[in-house]
């Protein structure tokens, strides 16, 4: 168990959230040009709350999280503010960033494998991520690592074991507890469980939601699986082609999606129940880079009419009470 003086217990509900991503648009310098992965783009993240950031390949979300604790390439250009508790992210120095990550914003990388050494055990690899932003003496580091193995369902005399010697699940178990080590209040998750099969998939988001639960953090979980999504995020927020399409609770985004994409994201999804049919897929493929005039998601839509082809749509409120960006809720009201 991670020390009880430790958590984020005092973490309450509050009117100002923890993040608000303003405006938020990044361009890529490229051979070819400048391209805009994400294109004003605003959501905010409450604290100890779960807020899923979903859409296909290429949409844009993990630039738009990477953004949150500027992990981006050097030829990116980003506008747009992020606050963390009122401060501009965008406009802070580098030591500014540096007190910031690991300490307060973490991240749980997509692939386990590539985020640990393969020739250092995993207890040093902790040890290290915690030294390098807290002094401790080593006895209490140590000590510290033990409870962070244990609150992720790992026994600590497996701390003296390299990677190769764990499996997929524990290795990302492992990222999960050096993500936690220095109690962050928010945990940027890119796609944790995309390479581990289903039940390990299982195990892992329910030891997120615990997390969440029991430390008060507050978590941005990224992923292509709406079935994933379902299982930690209280809202979710829906981007397609570098904007966000629809945003809302949980229940309103997947029993009642108001935007074409997320009801095609929705239907694509296999039914364990039910009557057995042929799986539905969105037809043709997202835009790269240039995106369509109009409602960029147009050219695959089976709602489509000549309004979505001149005019952009802008984000209001549905029926069921999610915001997306369509101009069928505008027909229908």
């Amino acid at each position: 168990m991670i020390p009880q003086e430790s958590l984020n217990t005092d973490i309450a509900p509050a009117e100002a959230p923890l993040i608000e991503v303003k405006h938020l648009s990044v361009i890529y310098r490229t051979r070819a040009g400048h391209s805009k992965a994400v294109d004003d783009v605003s959501f905010t993240i409450n604290k100890g709350e779960a807020l899923g950031l979903a859409g296909e390949s290429g949409c844009g979300k993990t630039t738009a999280a990477l953004s949150i604790i500027r992990l981006l390439g050097s030829n990116a250009r980003t506008e747009g503010e992020i606050l963390f508790n009122g401060k501009d992210i965008l406009r802070m120095d580098q030591e500014g960033i540096r007190d910031l990550r690991w300490k307060q914003i973490s991240l749980i990388p997509q692939g386990s494998m590539n985020s640990l050494d393969p020739v250092i055990p995993i207890g040093n690899q902790i040890i290290e991520s915690i030294v390098a932003h807290k002094r401790l003496p080593k006895k209490q580091a140590w000590e510290l690592t033990n409870e962070l193995l244990s609150s992720v369902a790992i026994h600590p005399s497996r701390a003296r074991n390299y990677p190769h010697e764990f499996s997929g699940g524990m290795k990302q178990r492992t990222v999960i507890a050096m993500a936690l080590a220095l109690n962050p209040l928010l945990v940027i998750a890119d796609e944790p469980t995309t390479a581990l099969d289903v039940v390990v998939q299982k195990q892992l988001l329910a030891l997120l939601k615990e997390l969440q639960r029991r430390l008060g953090v507050s978590f941005l979980f990224i992923t292509h699986d709406l079935s994933v999504i379902s299982e930690i995020a209280d809202r979710i927020v829906i981007m397609y082609a570098g904007k966000i399409v629809e945003v809302g609770t949980k229940e309103a985004v997947l029993k009642h999606p108001s935007h074409p994409y997320t009801e095609a994201l929705v239907n694509s999804v296999p039914r364990v129940f039910g009557e057995r049919r042929i799986l539905n897929s969105i037809p043709g493929n997202p835009p790269s880079g240039i995106w369509p005039s109009g409602c960029r998601f147009h050219p695959r839509c089976k709602y489509a009419f000549e309004l979505c082809k001149q005019k952009e749509p802008k984000l209001m409120k549905s029926k069921t009470g999610d915001h997306a960006a369509c101009h069928l809720i505008s027909t229908d009201s």
